[in-house]
């Protein structure tokens, strides 16, 4: 039978294998086992009944990575509460809008986080409990005094379980709510693409305010029975070490940390002959760091791509790496995908337009937000993903860009992809970003932000001759501004409305 919640998934490996390990910490202690994990769950929704949180509620955590924090979100799932995991590279405006918008009754907070989510949190119009959580510590405050857990009732799968917020590239974010089935689903679905069972152990380096580790690292191996191993956060320069010392037999990662790690240097055979593959997502991973990462360590890189609103990936190249399309997000995973144009009609294949999803990872809706529910939907159901591509004859999707972000230089409509991955295929160049910016001529001309590699001497002239002979004139980048960094969110994608301040 189809687990169809999460309690579901961790009650199902609880049972099957009980002393087999769920999670444990790069930075040594005691590790998770599934057994330990089950009970601890409901000692967990004990504590937070304590503090006021009932069936339904919601409870926001404002807390970096930790085995404490893995805890605490599991443990409140499991006992039919909803999880709002905050960003903690939110700018404070934007997370005191959060924790208002979201109802939470409860925040879980870092020591580090309690006075300045305290002074967010006064002036609410309701009440709201406040307690401090060391991300690593062995157990909750107050878990050893709570109440002895009972058998709660078992949440629905339709019932709200994740409320995660849009990282509000434009105005404030939305709150993605998505179910106990929605994640539950997507769970077994990537499970199932990357033939995971419970000999694999995955290195969880990403933070678990973002819904790739949410889903992808924190949920997925309950469906398989394997495991993560979790750093506090992520190093380049022990990155290897720790998948090595840890076991780990995969990696997931985003294309912003493939960057760093190609930076640093050439690991021993040793730290990389137990990794069978490297999971990247989030964002287009430039086909030319994806063959760099390849021949430099040795792995193989299985492109995915998903959304907030689909609880994570949605488009998964295949394992076989002979299958697999550089470039391309993949095919269709655990969903339907197309293609549609302006009308929301399908397209033929080979023709750009926005990409759709349909399935049962798909949202329920954004919370307390009809009017943008309704936009993001087509009248038969399929989700606007706002992300622009095409399908070819394969199956495969490409995506090109954002809708909003999409270049339109007298009349004729860039894909920014397309002026980033020719900056990056110059030697000189370690990342780059295009993005329009307004031109009294062309309504748009296109602006490059670029990184260069330390030590390199590349002009503006040089850079203007190099797009020249590889974009033509017309796509060649009017302007260029050399940067430190570029602003990106939680999953590493380059915030290019941001890069405008640039040209001004």
């Amino acid at each position: 039978m189809t687990a169809t919640t999460v309690r579901a998934l961790i009650e199902e490996q609880a049972a099957r294998r009980p002393e087999a390990v769920y999670a444990l910490s790069t930075e040594g202690g005691s590790p998770l086992h599934y057994a330990e994990l089950a009970q601890g769950c409901r000692r967990v929704a004990a504590v937070l009944r304590q503090h006021g949180a009932k069936p339904g509620d919601t409870v926001s955590l404002v807390m970096p990575n930790g085995l404490q924090t893995l805890r605490l979100l599991l443990g409140a799932m499991h006992g039919g509460l909803c999880v709002n995991p905050v960003n903690l590279l939110s700018q404070p405006e934007q997370m005191r809008y959060v924790l208002a918008h979201s109802d939470c009754r409860l925040v879980c907070v870092a020591p580090e986080w309690e006075e300045r989510v305290r002074a967010m949190l006064q002036g609410l119009e309701r009440p709201v409990s406040l307690m401090v959580v060391e991300p690593d510590a062995a157990a909750l405050p107050e878990e050893g005094e709570a109440p002895a857990p009972g058998d709660d009732p078992a949440p629905a799968p339709e019932d709200p379980a994740l409320l995660m917020y849009t990282s509000g590239t434009t105005g404030m974010p939305k709150g993605v709510m998505l179910s106990q089935r929605n994640l539950a689903a997507n769970a077994q679905a990537i499970s199932a693409e990357h033939g995971l069972g419970p000999a694999d152990r995955v290195l969880a380096v990403l933070p678990l305010y973002h819904i790739n580790a949410f889903a992808v690292t924190m949920l997925a191996p309950l469906a398989h029975g394997g495991s993560l191993a979790m750093p506090s956060k992520f190093s380049a320069g022990r990155f290897w070490e720790q998948a090595a010392t840890a076991g780990c037999s995969w990696i997931n990662v985003v294309p912003t940390m493939i960057s760093y790690l190609l930076e640093g240097d050439r690991p021993p055979a040793t730290q990389t002959a137990g990794l069978r593959f490297c999971r990247s997502a989030s964002a287009a991973l430039p086909p030319e760091h994806h063959r760099a990462f390849e021949q430099m360590f040795g792995i193989g890189i299985v492109e995915t791509m998903g959304l907030t609103e689909t609880a994570a990936p949605s488009f998964s190249n295949p394992m076989d790496p002979a299958k697999r399309k550089l470039g391309s997000v993949g095919r269709a995973s655990g969903c339907e995908a197309r293609v549609i144009d302006q009308q929301l009609a399908e397209v033929p294949d080979g023709t750009t337009g926005e990409l759709a999803i349909r399935g049962p990872n798909v949202m329920l809706g954004y919370y307390k937000n009809d009017d943008a529910t309704r936009a993001s939907f087509t009248p038969d159901g399929w989700l606007r993903t706002g992300d622009l591509g095409h399908r070819d004859a394969d199956g495969f999707f490409f995506v090109t860009g954002r809708i909003k972000e999409l270049i339109i230089k007298g009349g004729e409509n860039i894909a920014p992809r397309e002026i980033d991955e020719a900056l990056l295929a110059h030697p000189a160049v370690r990342d780059a970003a295009a993005v329009g910016v307004p031109d009294r001529h062309y309504g748009q001309e296109i602006g490059a932000c670029v990184i260069l590699r330390e030590g390199s001497t590349c002009t503006e002239e040089d850079l203007r001759a190099y797009c020249a002979r590889a974009l033509g004139r017309y796509k060649a980048p009017g302007h260029y501004r050399f940067v430190d960094e570029l602003p990106r969110g939680p999953s590493g994608k380059v915030q290019r409305l941001k890069l405008l301040p640039y040209f001004e």
